[in-house]
């Protein structure tokens, strides 16, 4: 499947509906405008700076109507880069900063709360170096062995810096939380069979599998309450595998999906590289179209909103120039509940504003006739 084409000349591309309000438990957004999380690498130590503050500041007073952090580390042992956020002890300074110059141009932001697992490198620039990277069963992406399995101890610590992240999340007067479990990280290596070998309750079938997810959503759940909004990354490809498959068909999506949608996640962000295509034979919907309908509960949807050419494409069929209308279409149908945009975002603080508005010649990486707008 190609990517979608340019609208008629007689068509325009109606946004009014993803300027449309949202809202979910602790969530009161003016807009279905989602900034997808980046990692940046600008938090010299862990620690986010000033300029941190006002690089989500300024997506959210130009009309983005969500803010999702970058990544930031629950765990010292969960870190890729000491460049990167953390979210414990002297940075949280500065994400009340953050989160406190988003509120107050009328934003809403949610950390992105993260642990790589096995993708820590062990001699890079990260804590603890030379030690040993966790994991389920200590198997890296390629399949080799090289540390041992998480013990029951170190499962109860991680689940613990989940919760306890979110926690001062709460505390510090964010909307909700984010949950990396997706691309390979150390919730989604607990997911996927790969990485998951073990013979405990958390490995096994794929909804055993599915448990250590389950047990930290359950966590955080009991730390922040009922009303605090949890929404959760996930995916079916991987670092390193942009062809891997954590599902096969809806039934297995739907088993996957319904245990972690029971212990409390509020929304599922569907993490795609084309939100265009659809995910399983015989219907159009794509991952977050499935997750939606398999769960009842809102979806994010992502993948190549606003941007003339796929990242590290494979497919040159597949990149290129990409209408609005589709997805409008596709929102308006009730698909999904949310989009998030990722690089537009990321090379211009404006973008949201000025698609508001009717900017079109503006959009950076956008050309006139990918709205179906009439020139």
């Amino acid at each position: 499947m190609t990517a979608p084409t340019t609208l008629a000349s007689s068509e325009t591309a109606d946004t009014s509906l993803l300027f449309s309000p949202f809202r979910c438990k602790s969530l009161n957004l003016p807009n279905r405008v989602v900034m997808a999380p980046m990692s940046r690498l600008h938090s010299p130590g862990g620690i986010p700076t000033p300029e941190v503050a006002g690089y989500y500041r300024r997506r959210a007073e130009n009309h983005v109507g969500l803010i999702i952090t970058e990544g930031t580390f629950v765990d010292e042992m969960g870190m890729v880069d000491s460049n990167a956020p953390r979210f414990w002890g002297d940075a949280m300074e500065g994400w009340k900063r953050v989160a406190e110059e988003v509120h107050g141009v009328g934003g809403s932001i949610v950390p992105q709360l993260w642990h790589v697992g096995i993708e820590r490198p062990v001699d890079g620039n990260v804590l603890h170096q030379g030690r040993p990277s966790m994991s389920p069963s200590g198997i890296d992406r390629n399949g080799d062995v090289v540390a041992d399995p998480m013990s029951d101890a170190d499962v109860e610590a991680a689940i613990a810096a989940f919760a306890d992240a979110a926690g001062r999340a709460r505390e510090l007067g964010f909307d909700g939380i984010e949950l990396h479990a997706a691309h390979g990280y150390l919730i989604d290596q607990f997911f996927r069979e790969l990485f998951n070998k073990r013979t405990d309750r958390y490995g096994g079938s794929p909804e055993a599998r599915a448990m250590f997810g389950v047990d930290v959503v359950k966590a955080i759940r009991r730390t922040v309450g009922d009303d605090f909004a949890i929404i959760m990354r996930v995916s079916q490809w991987r670092g390193g595998d942009y062809d891997a498959k954590l599902v096969t068909s809806p039934e297995e999506f739907g088993a996957f999906l319904t245990p972690l949608s029971d212990a409390g996640v509020d929304i599922f962000h569907c993490s795609t590289r084309r939100y265009f295509l659809p995910e399983f034979e015989g219907s159009d919907l794509n991952l977050a179209g499935w997750a939606q309908k398999l769960t009842n509960k809102p979806a994010i949807t992502v993948g190549g909103i606003g941007i003339e050419a796929d990242f590290n494409a494979r497919d040159p069929q597949n990149s290129g120039p990409q209408s609005l209308g589709p997805l409008m279409e596709r929102l308006a149908r009730g698909e999904f509940d949310l989009v998030a945009v990722g690089r537009a975002l990321l090379t211009d603080p404006l973008w949201a504003r000025k698609l508001q508005e009717g900017r079109f010649d503006e959009l950076q990486g956008f050309r006139r006739e990918m709205l179906g707008v009439l020139s």
